[in-house]
């Protein structure tokens, strides 16, 4: 069985996140979409919220599986039997990182491959901060996220007393 594994945070789940995960899951006969548990970065959501908005996104595709992690993402691919690692590729910054994480990892973990999809068009422009900001704002999500998203990004943005970081839209 051919095994990928999808790794990121998603704070929250996007629409460009749900375009590479079902794009990728053409290719493998089993996609692991991997929420990691513990970002170098804060987060809006916990893990358990992450989880559950990403497996509701990919409800009805039996390829697609959603799991949280605490490992390196190589160990996690490897106790999965996973011999391919996806990551979405934006813009040309996102290049630069994901080149330096293919070549640690593939240090760490020589038989596992690293694929970057790029992004389609239509979601180029699409970050986790971004879709934040935006609700934080107050603007419109219906392009951007799944339904039951926009819903819980609205519901904790209310319950946080701070609400999130916000990049500089209102500029």
């Amino acid at each position: 069985m051919n095994i990928a594994v999808y790794p990121g945070t998603f704070d929250p789940i996007h629409n460009g996140h749900i375009d590479i995960a079902t794009r990728a899951a053409k290719l493998f006969d089993k996609l692991i979409v991997a929420v990691y548990e513990r970002p170098g970065k804060s987060v809006l959501f916990s893990v358990e919220e992450r989880v559950e908005m990403a497996r509701k996104a990919f409800e009805g595709n039996p390829k697609i599986n959603v799991e949280s992690y605490n490992t390196l993402t190589v160990e996690f691919a490897r106790s999965k039997g996973a011999k391919v690692i996806i990551r979405g590729l934006r813009v040309i910054s996102d290049f630069e990182l994901e080149f330096q994480m293919a070549l640690i990892n593939k240090k760490l973990a020589p038989e596992i491959e690293f694929l970057c999809l790029m992004t389609s068009q239509e979601y180029a422009f699409l970050s986790s901060s971004i879709v934040k900001e935006i609700a934080a704002l107050g603007g419109c999500l219906d392009s951007m996220v799944p339904a039951h998203v926009k819903e819980a990004l609205f519901r904790k943005l209310k319950e946080t007393p701070f609400g999130v970081p916000v990049i500089s839209l209102r500029d």
